[in-house]
């Protein structure tokens, strides 16, 4: 069923990019404009039914993730090597975006006149400008229950960890409450096989929608700076996919195989929280230890989005050198860090990473209605780096796994279970 589902996906881009290319040549403009707006819900239901089962998956899994590693010394030890693998390949992504915006120059390419100004207005009232306050109210949730009714997954992660660590502390006292956790993160796990079947009409209509809105006609303009973010993202899938290979070996193509198919939902609706269900029982079906994937891939979605790290060093400068200000390395190192920074905790959802570029264009004082300049072509460079993050967030639970040895032979998870 699996490799079907794949297929079906995969029909439904063609279908999608093939009826929004006819809509989108043949009908009136009232009509393009009713038909994407219409179309789309069926991408928006889609994203709906998953987002409600993440808040609850989460915290099930991330607390029993934590109960079952044992002590404190334990979830310290798996969660420093998580971090450790987070912020290297946080940095690395942003200097990957650093180094060939700089060196390609797409930002001079952009066409000034091109700027989608009503999508800019959409993005400015969603974003604020950063400070610490800010960051800390982001971080430390006021309740859970607001945290999980708002999906803000970091602020999940926070609450899970403390009822994780002082559950484990409890012992058997505690393990009525694991156990029940536990099958809840069963039950949801089999909802997810329910709502993957819509995820063909999803595609459809996401693809379908933004097509017959832009028309093939964008690649034209935006060919330069849509090709090098590609190059910038094969980059990153090398440099990847060679570190997985050097600690995991031949696995790392078998983990490439069986995360197809989260990929491929990630790519096409460019959300990945579409399918972080999917992604832990893939993961655990790889041969990562249950508590090692229930622990790390929360963090993952709140601390390591590699595609679009990536993609804010690449996009804020790109909007400088549209504008014709020149940033000297040391301000773009600043930047760097400010990005690595202000990133943690976006949410896995589409056009997130371009909140954060909007805020850092005005705290360097690079005009923020430069993005509406690259807001025509980001839903297709979202795709690219939707898929990263998932790659990303896969290989560092499959190589923490590894280092705790922990890694073990495909299917095992079962028996576990």
């Amino acid at each position: 069923m699996k490799n079907k589902l794949t297929i079906y996906i995969l029909i439904a881009m063609v279908l999608g990019i093939v009826t929004g290319y006819i809509i989108h040549e043949s009908a009136a403009p009232e009509t393009i404009s009713a038909f994407s707006k219409n179309i789309k819900l069926l991408g928006t239901i889609f994203i709906r039914l998953v987002k409600t089962i993440i808040a609850p998956l989460v915290f099930s899994t991330l607390v029993v993730g934590i109960a079952k590693l044992g002590d404190l010394k334990t979830v310290g030890r798996v969660g420093g090597k998580a971090m450790l693998w987070f912020v290297s390949a946080s940095l690395v992504s942003l200097l990957v975006g650093m180094i060939l915006v700089n060196y390609f120059q797409p930002g001079s390419y952009i066409n000034l006149s091109q700027a989608d100004n009503a999508g800019l207005q959409d993005l400015m009232g969603k974003t604020s400008e950063f400070s610490l306050q800010k960051f800390i109210e982001h971080v430390v949730p006021a309740s859970i229950f607001e945290a999980m009714a708002t999906n803000e997954i970091l602020q999940i992660v926070v609450f899970s960890i403390f009822f994780g660590v002082a559950a484990a502390n409890l012992g058997p006292y505690s393990k009525p409450v694991i156990n029940a956790l536990d099958i809840v993160a069963h039950i949801i796990l089999k909802i997810v096989g329910y709502v993957m079947n819509f995820a063909p009409f999803g595609v459809f209509g996401t693809l379908a929608a933004v097509v017959a809105d832009k028309g093939l006609g964008i690649f034209s303009f935006y060919f330069i700076y849509f090709g090098y973010f590609v190059l910038g993202i094969a980059v990153l899938w090398a440099l990847l996919c060679t570190v997985g290979f050097l600690i995991l070996g031949k696995r790392m193509f078998r983990l490439l195989k069986i995360i197809a198919n989260p990929l491929l939902v990630a790519f096409s609706t460019t959300s990945s929280e579409a399918v972080f269900p999917k992604l832990t029982e893939e993961l655990e079906r790889f041969g990562c230890k249950k508590s090692i994937v229930s622990f790390i891939l929360p963090l993952g979605y709140s601390f390591n989005l590699d595609g679009s790290m990536m993609y804010m060093t690449f996009a804020s400068l790109a909007i400088a050198q549209a504008y014709g200000i020149h940033m000297p390395i040391g301000e773009q190192i600043t930047m760097l860090l400010v990005l690595m920074l202000t990133s943690k905790g976006i949410a896995g959802v589409p056009r997130a990473s371009l909140i954060i570029v909007l805020a850092t264009c005005a705290m360097f004082k690079i005009p923020p209605e430069g993005v509406a300049l690259i807001l025509p072509i980001d839903h297709f460079c979202d795709m690219f780096r939707t898929g990263t993050n998932v790659l990303g967030n896969a290989l560092a639970t499959s190589v923490v796994s590894k280092w705790e040895g922990e890694l073990q032979e495909e299917g095992s998870f079962e028996m576990e279970s």
